[in-house]
């Protein structure tokens, strides 16, 4: 009898470590060859999450080293930057932007070439009550309850679903970055730091289980994020994420 439960009580551990390894094993597929992706995850009801375009005195801040001496201006740390979106040759937003409540540019809806309009494209926003919303342009809805807005494209992940347009094995690649909605209501942002498709890109954010995720640009995709060593402040944007601590 005692013979029979050691064997009951060994088929057990083994069942269990067989599981525990089938979990490692599937979460590690499950990541693979997203190690070149750097990621920060922001709280917007805790952290200071705004979006940047001009100085006090309206000029276009340009790249992060401007907006890091702006944001010391105001006697503020900048943790974390990255550019939020398309923009045009005179670094003006591309589409939709608020900033502070304001309608700084209004939503471009046109259609043309170009990853911008690749339908369908959308919106990412933040509410006067700090809650954050990755959108399709088409169900975009100003309430007058938003505070930051800026719009890009196209949509990564759609209610879940990969946009239908990426290829599994396209090789369009790319330097990318994006914004996504974590399901606990956080804001993840994401920037290759090696080329990569839209698809495997898409799937990053799928993978985190992001039911909406925004591409914001491809090749010229910058991030300042000191804490974990990644410190690029050069580029020529429009608009840019900021998250700042006071001093």
């Amino acid at each position: 009898m005692a013979i029979l439960k050691q064997n009951k009580t060994i088929i057990a551990l083994c069942l269990s470590l067989l599981l525990i390894a089938g979990v490692v094993v599937f979460t590690a597929s499950k990541n693979a060859g997203y190690e070149s992706i750097l990621s920060y995850t922001v709280e917007p009801k805790t952290q200071d999450l705004q979006l940047y375009w001009k100085d006090d005195n309206g000029n276009i801040l340009k790249n992060i080293t401007n907006l890091k001496a702006f944001i010391e201006s105001k006697n503020k740390t900048l943790t974390f930057a990255m550019n939020a979106g398309m923009y045009m040759q005179d670094n003006t937003p591309l589409g939709l932007y608020i900033e502070n409540g304001k309608i700084l540019k209004q939503i471009n809806r046109a259609s043309a070439n170009g990853n911008f309009y690749l339908k369908p494209n959308g919106i990412f926003y933040i509410t006067t009550d700090n809650i954050p919303f990755v959108v399709k342009t088409e169900d975009f809805k100003n309430n007058g309850n938003i505070k930051y807005a800026t719009q890009s494209g196209p949509m990564l992940v759609i209610d879940g679903q990969i946009h239908p347009a990426f290829k599994e094995s396209s090789s369009n690649l790319n330097i990318r970055n994006g914004v996504g909605i974590l399901p606990n209501n956080k804001v993840v942002f994401a920037m290759s730091k090696k080329n990569i498709n839209f698809y495997d890109f898409a799937k990053y954010f799928q993978n985190l289980g992001c039911q909406n995720a925004l591409f914001l640009d491809g090749f010229v995709s910058r991030t300042y994020l000191p804490e974990k060593k990644w410190t690029q402040t050069d580029g020529n944007f429009g608009v840019m994420i900021g998250v700042t601590e006071k001093r």
